[in-house]
């Protein structure tokens, strides 16, 4: 690229009046410098590393002392906001669709595997920099707004809620789903069925582009997450006690978490934990005597010790709260897809 289009691209500064007028390529990466690129400064200690690795610019933010004149110096406001111009027009020239959806459609698709020219894609910047910057031609993306910046790129085609109803569910618990796709059954996946819908908008996007997966184990994607404890909040294996805290902290997904509970699960003691700042959730909820309601999240264990439940939605809070890592039972037979 052009010294004279990373100035325009990026609204930088040029600091001195450099030899060189063209870089090789941007890095980010300082053990990946090579003699004629560009060195964008996320790590200013890397600086002379860079220049002895061969960089022709550096780009950075911070008060920074050029030791080289030959070279460029490239000086920003925002090495973030330089770097979402770079790459914003590096994937012009790549003939890509771009999906979005919602976070927890990206975060299942995180778990799969697929050919190579299908990316799901989350993080800062410069995390998906690292990503995207050496990207196939004709490649699909599947990112999520919340989770990423949507300015990076300069079109998206919005995914569709609709529920598709491919997925034949067998057998159900509300955190292991037994189920047929495609002709295959798929036996005690550890996955809830409330996920099953939004794994259905996945499968199919996947057929849709005609893009080959296989699904791995499904591990917790930090919603609906269900930990195993006894009376005391201590961690156990999964499946191993019939007290079950399940956290969610988004509270966009808490009126749907609510209402699946009230719908599978209609022989348990179940409460709803609830921070007091959600009164538009609280107003749904109609029995009262199911509700807790909180203030700070200190209050959370003591008030749930003072109730009697088998399934307990903590809303608003991850389970951090608790003292120790889930345990995950590790006999649970799981198929990938063929």
């Amino acid at each position: 690229m052009r010294l004279e289009n990373v100035l325009a691209l990026t609204h930088a500064e040029l600091l001195n009046k450099p030899f060189v007028s063209n870089f090789t390529d941007i890095v980010f990466d300082v053990k990946n410098v090579k003699r004629g690129d560009l060195f964008m400064a996320f790590d200013e200690t890397s600086i002379e590393t860079a220049i002895l690795n061969g960089a022709y610019g550096i780009i950075f933010s911070k008060p920074t002392q050029i030791s080289d004149s030959e070279i460029a110096w490239i000086k920003v406001q925002s090495l973030e906001d330089a770097l979402k111009r770079l790459l914003r027009f590096k994937l012009l020239d790549k003939n890509i669709k771009v999906y979005e959806t919602n976070e927890i459609v990206l975060k299942l698709a995180l778990q799969v595997v697929t050919e190579s020219n299908f990316m799901a894609i989350s993080g800062d910047i410069l995390d998906i920099a690292k990503q995207l910057w050496n990207i196939e031609d004709s490649s699909y993306i599947l990112f999520c707004p919340s989770l990423s910046d949507r300015d990076i790129f300069t079109k998206t085609i919005e995914l569709s809620d609709t529920t598709y109803k491919n997925i034949n569910i067998i057998e159900q618990t509300l955190f292991e789903t037994s189920f047929i796709y495609n002709d295959v059954f798929y036996e005690r996946q550890l996955i809830s069925p409330f996920f099953i819908p939004y794994l259905e908008i996945l499968l199919q996007l996947f057929k849709n582009i005609k893009v080959s997966y296989r699904l791995r184990k499904f591990t917790p994607i930090g919603h609906f997450e269900a930990v195993f404890t006894n009376k005391k909040f201590e961690i156990k294996e999964f499946g191993t006690s019939d007290k079950v805290l399940i956290f969610e902290k988004n509270t966009t997904l808490m009126e749907s978490q609510i209402n699946f509970l009230q719908s599978e699960a209609t022989w348990a003691k179940i409460v709803y934990v609830v921070p007091s700042s959600q009164k538009n959730v609280i107003q749904k909820i109609e029995n009262k005597d199911t509700l807790i309601i909180y203030k700070s999240i200190n209050e959370i264990l003591n008030l749930l010790k003072k109730s009697t439940f088998h399934f307990a939605l903590v809303l608003g809070v991850d389970k951090s709260i608790l003292s120790a890592p889930l345990a995950i039972e590790s006999n649970i037979s799981l198929f990938d897809f063929k």
